[in-house]
């Protein structure tokens, strides 16, 4: 007979008990310790993950601040050493380490020794080209296992790693790679998405004139029998045989990622192999409950996040693989093609993956709803037993909708796993490469509700004196360190833009406390009593609507309950000495008509679901919502736009997802600014 399963975070919390002494009454008492004692917390993930260093770390926290605070000084490590642990016992339990396809269907497995055994072969060759620690190598790839490999082998060398997505145009990659001077770039010469296969030789011409620093281009072709990546990845030898990662100082650079980059440059955000590993650990075993794939414990663990390696969620994928999971990735579009959209294509993939858990952005999930897709017809999900969403609030209807579909599934599968299907709903950043709030199996689930703020991450909501405020919608902030916060931004003397981006609401001594800055995210944040957290979208882009202040996202939840509504966009413009102006923006479903009859329904929506005083005061019809390339609204940069703020102080078109619909918001904004200079 089968044990029943236990969950990640039973096992740690049994652990700290036998091995520290320590008991706790629940998981916030749990919590509220982890955030305190921060020493004796994050001693107990180095020591229950089994992290190994040669040389002994002098201390836990060296300087308890922000930013520049200082962890494990003296310990040494490598993220890939890391990962080349799970080699041996993974690959003897006959489990891979990557499934990957595409748009085709077709899955390829990666075995754990080859994945080792190419990521020696490409470290080798950037060795003998000149890479060395600290050198940055780029990459203009898609999301496939080769991606997976470069980041790796560059890794392994202590060199830096950096990636853009091939769907992204050549003065925006510029704009990234520029800032930090590559000395390799790794490229593709084609992607295919949505049916459609898009050149990118004119790219990489455009790159290479643009990176003088650049001294060695490897390329990678989806068509060609064989390109210089193919054949350096085949390479065997001795040497590969023999390769081992260098070992590194806990916090040497691992990798650049991106902010989205609304204005101005984007910022080039450096984290350190030690802060990611180290919160990775416990946030994709404990909260995601995601253990070894080879762990008895386990249920053969299979990890996808479909993302674009554009999102700091690729990276996030990717980092599965330090806990020794197979790491299911999906290159192409999740909705099938414009002439012929499939909503069931990623489902049909993480059937025949097997798949234990299956996370992608909010947005992913709503569509889902609305097309009214059959999961009974993807294939057998009967691994599935975990869903995750970011990117954007997940609404209860939506949430809800799935659970009811699960619950039918498993009236004919008997999965328990999927009659209470479990949802590990997490809220992060690409600033601090993690989560702040997100799940616990042992916790109750409450549809459109993110179960707890993450262990070792001293997360509050600020009202507007800062003060911690519960169960009332506030600022969410870090008020202690996190060892995953960047180490800095690329090229920024002084950390002038890094302390602008977190530091500036909450400066030192801002409350008489004492204890410095405090971490400002950037969203508004509700804390309920029991833990359970609700996220209601960027405070800089809040509605405050005759006194009352709210976050987008519920103003969203009811609008696009509707099944003719696609999606949508509001600002609310503030003037001093006069009412506010709120414009919607709604994208409809084809052949609905924006009528009086329409817009009455979406306010019908809006009163229902909130309150009249959040009625519109214009309703607009769009073909797009302005979006940036991780598939955020760009709510900000449309209300400066309408604010009269200049078009090159707002917006970086470079950084959207779809940049040509900007144009009818400009002439929007032009005709909206001279009606109200003349009714002044």
């Amino acid at each position: 007979m089968t044990a029943p399963y236990v969950p990640q975070m039973a096992l740690y919390r049994q652990w700290l008990k036998e091995r520290r002494g320590l008991s706790f009454a629940d998981f916030e008492e749990m919590r509220r310790w982890s955030v305190t004692d921060i020493d004796g917390f994050w001693q107990s993930v180095w020591d229950y993950f089994d992290l190994r260093s040669p040389t002994p770390h002098s201390a836990v926290l060296a300087e308890r601040k922000m930013p520049g605070a200082v962890w494990f000084p003296g310990a040494s490590l490598n993220y890939v050493r890391q990962v080349f642990r799970h080699v041996e016992p993974a690959h003897a339990a006959g489990l891979p380490a990557l499934i990957s396809s595409g748009e085709d269907g077709k899955l390829t497995e990666t075995s754990w020794p080859e994945l080792r055994r190419k990521v020696a072969a490409l470290a080798l060759h950037l060795r003998a080209r000149g890479v060395r620690s600290g050198d940055r190598v780029a990459a203009y790839l898609p999301n496939i296992p080769e991606t997976i490999i470069a980041f790796l082998a560059t890794a392994s060398l202590g060199a830096i790693w950096s990636v853009c997505a091939p769907d992204m145009a050549a003065p925006a990659v510029i704009d990234r790679f520029k800032q930090i001077e590559p000395k390799v770039l790794i490229a593709c010469d084609a992607v295919t998405y949505a049916g459609r296969r898009h050149d990118r030789q004119a790219v990489i011409e455009e790159l290479r004139g643009a990176l003088p620093s650049v001294e060695h281009v490897i390329l990678h072709s989806e068509t060609a029998a064989e390109t210089q990546l193919s054949s350096i990845l085949a390479g065997h030898g001795a040497a590969i045989d023999a390769f081992e990662p260098e070992w590194l100082p806990f916090d040497h650079p691992l990798w650049i990622v991106y902010s989205s980059g609304t204005t101005g440059l984007p910022k080039p955000i450096l984290h350190s192999h030690g802060g990611i590993m180290i919160v990775t650990l416990p946030l994709g075993a404990l909260h995601n409950d995601v253990g070894c794939s080879y762990h008895p414990n386990s249920f053969g663990e299979r990890f996808h996040w479909y993302s674009s390696t554009g999102w700091i969620m690729w990276n996030c994928q990717a980092n599965g693989l330090l806990n020794g999971t197979t790491c299911c990735i999906f290159d192409g579009s999740p909705g099938g093609t414009k002439d012929k959209p499939d909503w069931t294509t990623l489902w049909r993939f993480v059937a025949d993956a097997k798949a234990t858990f299956f996370g992608a952005g909010a947005a992913f999930f709503a569509n889902c709803t609305k097309a009214d897709i059959d999961l009974a017809a993807v294939g057998d999900l009967s691994a599935l037993r975990v869903l995750g969403s970011t990117g954007s609030p997940l609404s209860a209807d939506t949430q809800s909708w799935f659970n009811e579909r699960f619950a039918a599934l498993a009236k004919q599968s008997g999965s328990a796993a999927q009659a209470d299907m479990w949802w590990a709903n997490i809220s992060g950043g690409t600033d601090f490469a993690g989560a702040f709030i997100g799940g616990n199996r042992e916790l109750p689930q409450t549809p459109g509700v993110m179960q707890c703020r993450l262990l070792g991450c001293a997360v509050e909501a600020f009202d507007e004196q800062g003060r911690a405020v519960i169960d009332e919608v506030g600022e969410l902030v870090c008020t202690e360190p996190l060892p995953s916060m960047p180490l800095k931004f690329w090229n920024d003397p002084g950390d002038a833009r890094y302390r602008a981006s977190y530091f500036e609401t909450y400066p030192d001594n801002f409350d008489g406390s004492g204890r410095g800055p405090v971490w400002r995210h950037g969203d508004w944040l509700k804390i309920e009593p029991d833990g359970a957290c609700v996220i209601f979208g960027r405070s800089d882009a809040t509605i405050n609507r005759h006194g009352l202040r709210m976050g987008t996202s519920e103003l969203y939840s009811a609008i696009e309950a509707l099944p003719e509504v696609l999606d949508s966009l509001v600002v609310d413009l503030e003037y001093l000495g006069r009412d506010s102006y709120m414009p919607l923006f709604v994208v409809l479903r084809e052949g609905i008509v924006l009528d009086a009859a329409m817009k009455a329904k979406i306010n019908k929506a809006v009163e229902a679901g909130l309150s009249r005083r959040f009625l519109p005061n214009d309703i607009f019809a769009v073909a797009e919502i302005p979006r940036t390339l991780s598939g955020k609204k760009q709510e900000l940069p449309v209300k400066k736009l309408l604010l009269g703020h200049p078009v090159e102080k707002v917006i970086n078109r470079d950084a959207m997802a779809n940049p040509g619909c900007l144009d009818w918001y400009l002439d929007f904004a032009k005709g909206y600014l001279s009606k109200r200079a003349g009714a002044a």
